[in-house]
């Protein structure tokens, strides 16, 4: 295997939001084995990588990606090839790992051949934790058909990101589908979208008894179910049958603060999306009905990170970015830092993803025993978190699971 040794790094913390100087971290294979420092003598074949002060930091987290939707125009590309799909997800993957994303969670499009053909080292990227087809009814907001079209290519492969299921029975086989496809949570719209054809954003999706039977599914299989929410009156009825991560949130109020805690919930806001879809529209890229919608949540964003962030909710890193538009992946960090500390976010991005991931301790940390997902940032995120919003010059090395992607020192 082969030994890494990074010396004279400063290692930032996410949990204690601090620096930690002159650092040694040793990394053997896929994992950090120790910290520490000392100076060991480096063995006939390691590699020695003098990092003269320079944070050393955690792979980042996206806890809310859609790599496989690869167009703007998501109704269109249902009816496309899924390898041609696959082939243009690549390239958006290639580039998340490039902005030092070494993990994301995909919620509605990958599936495990995307997450297979990455692991596998067919292309380069993150690691992928996904949750395959979007759950949703009739008329909902994964129902991607327009008004005036019946029929439902129900094909799995076809890249539509969702599967419609109505009524108690067809809610259970869909969740075990996903399951039996290993995904690694369901992700289920509790209400409408704003780039959905069809449903209002203020409406509430799935009754109450076809959520309890998705996380009755769900919790069989030891997984969970994240909802797609922009209500308070959404968000609670999803909280309170278990679902475990709410999605976006922009129109949430003070109703729902309780319910997170009392079900030790996550939150996962995706700000950054809103601001893009609105230049898009600027440009002439979107439909009449998709940018009456955005204005409804556009202009609440902000207020309900703020909110969550003074209520001590557990929140997460996401961006629900799609097609050309994955570039403004790291855009999230600034648009936070309006209303977040800089530790804060990067404690999202980092270690409440991981614990979200159910990875507590392997991901999102620098510590033995975790893996060897390190990013070398010249600078400091802690003091100007715009330090991780430009990779091209501050992020220095990219380290995955003990294989270097990136090495500009």
């Amino acid at each position: 295997m082969q030994t890494t040794i990074f010396r004279n790094a400063a290692i930032l913390d996410p949990v204690e939001g601090r620096l930690v100087p002159d650092q040694t971290v040793v990394v053997e294979g896929d994992r950090i084995i120790d910290i520490g420092s000392s100076q060991p003598t480096p063995g006939r074949s390691a590699r020695l990588i003098d990092l003269a002060g320079m944070t050393l930091m955690p792979g980042l987290i996206d806890c809310h990606t859609h790599p496989a939707v690869v167009d703007m125009d998501v109704t269109g590309m249902a009816e496309w090839s899924p390898a041609y799909v696959a082939a243009r997800a690549a390239r958006a993957l290639s580039g998340m790992l490039q902005r030092g994303f070494t993990t994301i969670r995909d919620v509605g499009g990958g599936d495990l051949g995307l997450a297979r053909a990455v692991d596998e080292g067919y292309f380069p990227g993150p690691r992928i934790f996904y949750g395959g087809k979007q759950l949703t009814q009739t008329g909902g907001a994964g129902d991607w058909r327009s008004p005036s079209r019946q029929v439902y290519d129900t094909s799995y492969y076809a890249p539509a990101i969702g599967v419609i299921c109505d009524g108690v029975s067809e809610v259970r086989r869909a969740v075990r589908e996903e399951v039996r496809r290993g995904a690694h949570h369901i992700k289920a719209y509790l209400s409408g979208a704003v780039d959905s054809p069809s449903d209002r954003v203020d409406s509430t999706q799935f009754s109450l008894e076809e959520l309890r039977a998705m996380v009755e599914e769900a919790t069989a299989a030891n997984i969970y179910v994240a909802g797609h929410a922009y209500t308070s009156r959404a968000i609670n009825r999803g909280l309170e049958c278990g679902v475990r991560t709410i999605e976006h949130g922009n129109l949430m109020d003070e109703s729902s603060i309780p319910l997170f805690h009392q079900y030790q919930a996550f939150y996962v806001p995706t700000i950054v999306t809103y601001h893009a879809l609105a230049r898009a529209g600027q440009q002439g890229h979107l439909h009449g009905h998709v940018g009456a919608k955005l204005l409804d949540v556009l202009d609440h964003a902000t207020g309900a990170l703020e909110l969550a962030h003074r209520s001590g909710l557990r929140i997460a890193y996401g961006t629900d970015l799609f097609a050309d538009l994955h570039d403004r992946q790291l855009e999230e960090f600034v648009l936070r830092s309006e209303v977040q500390p800089a530790d804060a976010i990067i404690r999202s991005a980092t270690t409440v993803g991981a614990e979200l991931l159910g990875m507590t301790g392997k991901l999102g940390t620098v510590s033995a025993g975790a893996y060897a997902d390190l990013l070398v940032i010249d600078g400091d995120p802690l003091a100007d978190i715009r330090t991780l919003t430009t990779p091209e010059t501050n992020l220095k090395l990219i380290m995955k699971q003990g294989l270097i992607f990136k090495n500009d020192l």
